[in-house]
Formats: C-alpha cells, sequence, structure tokens
C-alpha cells in the first residue's frame, strides 16, 4: 500500500490527503473530555500520513521546508501520542495518569509544532503554482492563532472564540480543496523539473 501511494499521481496523493484530513476532522477530539482512545489512534494515524503526503507534494516548492513542517507536525503525533498513553492510563509512571487537566495541558504545548506546522505548510502552498495561495494565507492565519499556545494561558482563553475558526477554515478548506480538485499536476510537474533544473527551492 506504501509503495502504491508513493508511486501514486501528484492528484491522487493530495486527494488521499484530503481523505485522510476529512477524518481527522471527524474523529479529533476538541480536548479530555471527548478523547477516547480510538478517536486518538484514528487521528494521529491520519496525522502523520497527512504529515508524510504533504511534504512529498509541497517539496518541489522547498525539501527543505517541507521537510521541516513535516517533522513539526510528526513532532505534534508524538507529544499527542505520549500525552494520550499517559491519560487512559497506559503509561503508568506518570503521575497524572487519567488526569483530563493535564491532557488539556498537554494538547495545549502539542498545538506549538502544529502551529509552526500549519504556518510552514502555508508559506509553501502560497509559493506553489499548483494550489490556490489563499489557502496558503488561510493556513498562515490558522498556524499563528494556533501559536498563541507558546503563552498556555492565552491559548487557552482564546480557542474557542478566536482560534478555533480559522483553524477550522483554513484546515477546512485546504481539506476540500485536497480532496475535491487535487493539485494541478502538469503545474506541480513544472514547478519540480524547475527546481531540479535550477538547483533552486526544492534543494534549498
Amino acid at each position: 500500500m506504501t509503495k502504491r501511494i508513493a508511486g501514486a499521481s501528484p492528484r491522487l496523493k493530495a486527494r488521499i490527503a484530503g481523505l485522510l484530513y476529512l477524518l481527522i476532522f471527524i474523529a479529533a477530539p476538541s480536548g479530555a473530555a471527548t478523547a477516547t482512545p480510538a478517536k486518538m489512534i484514528i487521528t494521529l494515524t491520519c496525522d502523520t500520513g497527512v504529515a508524510l503526503i504533504l511534504y512529498d507534494l509541497l517539496k518541489p516548492v522547498s525539501r527543505s521546508l517541507s521537510l521541516l513542517a513535516a517533522l513539526f507536525r510528526l513532532i505534534f503525533v508524538a507529544v499527542m501520542a505520549v500525552n494520550s498513553l499517559s491519560y487512559f492510563g497506559t503509561l503508568v509512571f506518570f503521575q497524572n495518569a487519567h488526569s483530563s487537566a493535564a491532557f488539556d495541558t498537554g494538547y495545549g504545548i502539542a498545538m506549538v509544532p502544529f502551529g509552526l506546522h500549519c504556518l510552514l505548510i502555508g508559506y509553501l502552498i502560497f509559493k506553489s503554482i499548483f494550489l490556490p495561495r489563499i489557502l496558503g494565507v488561510l493556513m498562515a492565519l490558522a498556524g499563528l492563532g494556533y501559536l498563541t499556545f507558546l503563552w498556555p494561558r492565552l491559548g487557552s482563553h482564546l480557542f474557542f472564540r478566536y482560534i478555533l475558526i480559522p483553524g477550522i477554515v483554513g484546515e477546512g478548506l485546504l481539506m476540500l480543496w485536497l480532496l475535491v480538485m487535487g493539485v494541478n499536476v502538469q503545474q506541480w510537474k513544472d514547478q519540480a523539473n524547475g527546481a531540479r533544473a535550477g538547483g533552486g527551492p526544492s534543494g534549498s
């Protein structure tokens, strides 16, 4: 399956990423109150897939920044995996096992690398020629919102009022575009070929 995805066209990869994003929207909990082991497994598995596929799709723009964006999302996955294992009592050596407050705190910490991921993805989309620039702007705004969790109290206070809506709009529209439209394959190939020929963005 992995080999088939790796060999798929950019448009099909984009649609797979869109489908995984849709599953995240359906399954992702909003905090400890709605978290279950099944939801966390589905969400974090899909997050990993989205991180890897977006890296592959956006590396013609900048291989290094695309890799960095993927790494930030994978850090988010790792933090949330440990957070979930602690919350559901699998890692019993954590003192805060089963603590809703500790889970929500961990969620807030994880939003910082996720915000950096969204910010970089927004920049890469904006610089691409195969995805609409407005999606890049919206993703960057979502990322800036998530970065308010650098100050946890501020992020928690603003989340449902001001941060959640830009996040849903930016990530939701990107999900829909990837799922329905994919990417412009010829322009994706043009940017990839141009980067290889000039030793430009994909190697920067």
